[in-house]
């Protein structure tokens, strides 16, 4: 039996977003988006917050679509664990321990799991979840400004990633935006709130338990 693609549609929001944590740096406002976000991932060993993800791709007469919102919270601890769940318009959680990957669709009660590395490589969530040297899988570089915010772009050295150019929107040296463009012409925007920096994590947070009855389907 095949896993449905929901499940694959919600990995692949993850590997176009992730989840990032962020909280106010003081003293990086006049910054570039660079040193800032340099700056974010090197103090920011944990996080958690809330997030809301729009679709956009062209229609038929070429004008931009945009999908309907998905929102929902997030928490994360470096390196490559994370809780991300949808809340609306559907439940759906994608959950990593450090190892392993689960996606969780609760309609359908079926968990596929994936190895970690395999499922993050080269893609935005390594960037919010993995480890600290971003510059090995990315070419990083300012933006500029846009819509009050400084820019990021990073862009994937390895070929076979699922998306061409990642942007990433700061403010005070707060992660606030991202867009995320695939060679198909879409562009996946998220934007962040209420972000909470190195919280206190609980033990065992990032484990995850397969829900009674659900099907479970290993790749």
């Amino acid at each position: 039996m095949r896993t449905p693609d929901r499940a694959f549609g919600a990995l692949r929001a993850l590997l176009c977003a992730g989840a990032a944590a962020v909280a106010m740096l003081p003293g990086v406002a006049a910054a570039s988006a660079l040193e800032q976000f340099k700056t974010f991932v090197a103090t920011t060993k944990s996080a958690q917050g809330e997030f809301s993800q729009r679709l956009v791709k062209a229609g038929k007469d070429g004008k931009p679509m945009v999908s309907k919102e998905s929102t929902g919270s997030f928490t994360f601890a470096r390196p490559g664990k994370f809780v991300w769940l949808y809340e609306k318009p559907y439940e759906q959680l994608l959950q990593a321990d450090g190892e392993k990957l689960y996606i969780y669709d609760k309609d359908l009660n079926q968990v596929t799991v994936r190895k970690l590395g395999n499922a993050l490589g080269s893609s935005p969530a390594a960037i919010l979840f993995g480890s600290n040297d971003l510059e090995k899988n990315f070419i990083l570089k300012d933006a500029g400004s846009k819509d009050g915010l400084e820019w990021l772009q990073a862009t994937p050295m390895a070929r076979d990633t699922t998306f061409d150019q990642i942007g990433i929107g700061l403010k005070d040296g707060v992660p606030q935006a991202m867009e995320l463009r695939d060679s198909f012409g879409q562009v996946s925007l998220l934007t962040f709130k209420k972000f909470e920096k190195n919280p206190p994590m609980k033990a065992g947070q990032f484990k995850f338990t397969v829900p009674k009855g659900a099907d479970v389907f290993e790749q």
